[in-house]
């Protein structure tokens, strides 16, 4: 594994800092300066690694989820790569809790939409070696859009159900054109 960088390491401790802001204030009432006196690091150095508290967390989720992602097609199914996305929010799950209650316009949903459905978008083309067409990428949305939702939906309920329960009933829900694709190209 590589070592991590002094600027990966400053991100961690700003995240890190941000997680204690969470667990007294929701984001919305967070601030730069709070972060940074968290950490001992200046707004500065703040500022050179993130836009606004919302970069932060949108990194932070990157750094979280996309290991679980990147390993679709590569020996895992969706589902198992969903399964492992949920353990990570049920290992941070102040974080993700407070995340995923703001609705500001940098948010957590809007980016976990963009993400995936990138995410997925390049997956596909990949391993068809062509571009989505409009009606597969018209489900492939709806289906982005609607598991963000229910990631939410769960997240804020208290995470009743297992990872991998939660899991499960994505994929269960996922459209059968979308599905058939996804089964085609062995991802489910």
């Amino acid at each position: 594994m590589a070592e991590i960088s002094r600027q990966e390491k400053t991100k961690y401790r700003l995240a890190d800092s941000m997680k204690e802001c969470m667990k007294t204030e929701p984001v919305e009432k967070i601030t730069v300066k709070q972060i940074v006196e968290g950490c001992g690091v200046t707004r500065q150095t703040f500022y050179r690694n993130f836009l606004d508290k919302y970069d932060l967390i949108n990194w932070y989720f990157d750094k979280l989820v996309l290991q679980s992602f990147e390993q679709i097609g590569m020996g895992h199914t969706v589902g198992e790569s969903l399964a492992q996305k949920f353990e990570f929010l049920v290992n941070e799950k102040v974080f993700f809790t407070g995340a995923f209650r703001c609705d500001a316009q940098n948010s957590l949903k809007e980016h976990d939409f963009e993400l995936i459905l990138q995410f997925y978008t390049d997956l596909i083309a990949r391993k068809t070696s062509q571009p989505l067409s409009s009606e597969i990428r018209f489900l492939l949305e709806m289906y982005c859009q609607g598991s963000v939702y229910m990631t939410v939906k769960w997240v804020l309920g208290g995470m009743r159900d297992s990872p991998s329960a939660m899991s499960a009933k994505l994929v269960e829900a996922m459209p059968p054109k979308l599905a058939e694709v996804f089964e085609g190209l062995r991802l489910l």
